[in-house]
């Protein structure tokens, strides 16, 4: 679907006012996230191969063209320039799955003003996004443990389609199994995982004969013990697990969605094993976070996988992240903006990871450490084939448990954040900018 109009109309009026008057001379604009943002000791970058993929297609259709000359704001010389638009810019970015801190440059965009300026509002919207739900996505599995399975189950309570979409995206980057949504599987690759729903049980005349219709209809069932009363349902799925044993298969599941969940998986667990049915996994659900995973495990619950959804695909804690887009340099020299609590650092800059911590700095310095931002787009055109997610996900997922403590911790404000510094070469040149 064309994305050119996806920008706010502040973005067009600026652009025709530079196209009038010869401003569309080489800019260069910083994304990043204001600090602090709460409830998070890190972030997980996401949506640059969405943005990418955007600049690369980026076209106004005779349509778009038309509905903007019909709002009366622009003349037909910049209506013609439009018409032959492209992004022809450089992009740096950090790399998709990185750790990532407030107040470092996760994407810089170096191109003519009016194509830097349009860009503005879609790479905000899906950078933004993307990252606030991966790094929702990466605390719910530091809470579960790399051993658990953790699977999207959000579509239903995200907030439109794009959203469901990118929801599935970023928690699988961020090291989730797989995605309820059936349309992010075919598009992304993701393992698509479902149960059933309580409807299904309430179809059929007794919970025995849907949990045995089930098994026989699917290949690697797993039984939704809830509807009516858990331990019943239970004794039902035992049934049913003894007969498939006799056709030489397995049960693969239980599902649990209500109830005293810590409770209720220890009697399962147990029940299960009393059986003889060791190999039967326990799956959780119904309204889960890392916060509530955590105080599960700690209840002395069992499960082995769990699926996420509403506060998954809200970020039900923090739902919107900070993301701002400032102009830091064009033809003239540095740029800064002054307002009291939103100052800039004017410059182009790199981040650099080094032993004591992050350190954002003009681009010409050489630090100790990785340097994260990498060149990623020149011309127009991405320098790199979009990567290979199942691949980008198992790098992400072992960075992550790679962590420090402090900063896989859910909750302990006392604990210091994560360093990040700003050069001394940077600072002199903020202050005699800001002069």
């Amino acid at each position: 679907m064309p994305k050119a109009l996806l920008t706010d109309l502040y973005e067009l009026t600026m652009a025709y006012s530079y196209f009038k008057r010869g401003l569309n001379t080489p800019a260069v604009f910083d994304l990043y996230v204001r600090p602090p943002v709460p409830y998070r000791r890190f972030l997980l970058f996401a949506g640059l191969e969405s943005a990418l993929t955007y600049l690369e297609n980026l076209r106004f259709s005779d349509e778009d063209l038309a509905y903007l000359e019909s709002l009366g704001l622009f003349d037909r010389h910049f209506l013609d320039y439009l018409k032959d638009f492209r992004f022809s810019g450089v992009v740096w970015a950090m790399p998709e799955g990185e750790v990532v801190y407030p107040g470092e440059p996760l994407l810089t965009v170096e191109a003519p003003r009016i194509e830097a300026q349009i860009v503005e509002t879609y790479l905000l919207n899906t950078i933004n996004f993307e990252t606030l739900i991966a790094s929702k996505a990466a605390r719910v599995l530091l809470a579960a443990g790399p051993e658990a399975s953790v699977v999207d189950f959000s579509p239903r309570r995200d907030h439109g389609e794009d959203a469901a979409l990118k929801v599935a995206r970023s928690a699988y980057l961020a090291g989730f199994d797989g995605t309820s949504n059936v349309q992010a599987g075919k598009r992304y690759g993701i393992p698509v995982v479902g149960t059933m729903a309580h409807s299904y049980v309430m179809s059929f005349p007794d919970e025995l004969t849907a949990f045995r219709a089930f098994a026989e209809d699917h290949p690697r069932p797993i039984l939704l013990i809830d509807t009516y009363d858990t331990l019943q349902g239970l004794e039902h799925a035992i049934v049913v697990a003894r007969e498939l044993e006799a056709r030489g298969r397995r049960l693969l599941g239980v599902r649990i969605d209500s109830g005293d969940l810590p409770e209720l998986t220890r009697r399962v667990r147990a029940r299960l094993d009393e059986a003889g049915l060791g190999y039967v996994k326990i799956l959780i659900s119904g309204d889960l976070d890392e916060y509530r995973i955590r105080d599960f495990k700690a209840a002395g619950g069992e499960a082995w996988g769990y699926g996420v959804g509403t506060r998954l695909g809200t970020s039900y804690d923090l739902p919107a992240l900070g993301g701002v887009y400032k102009l830091v340099c064009d033809a003239e020299g540095p740029r800064i903006k002054k307002s009291p609590g939103k100052r800039t650092l004017p410059g182009r800059k790199q981040v650099w990871r080094g032993p004591e911590g992050d350190l954002v700095a003009l681009r010409e310095e050489v630090h100790p450490g990785r340097p994260l931002l990498q060149r990623v787009m020149e011309r127009g055109r991405r320098l790199l084939p979009p990567p290979d997610l199942a691949a980008l996900r198992e790098r992400t997922r072992s960075r992550l448990f790679a962590l420090p403590e402090e900063q896989r911790v859910i909750d302990r404000p006392e604990s210091p954040r994560y360093p990040v510094a700003v050069s001394e070469p940077l600072k002199r040149l903020q202050e005699s900018a800001s002069a």
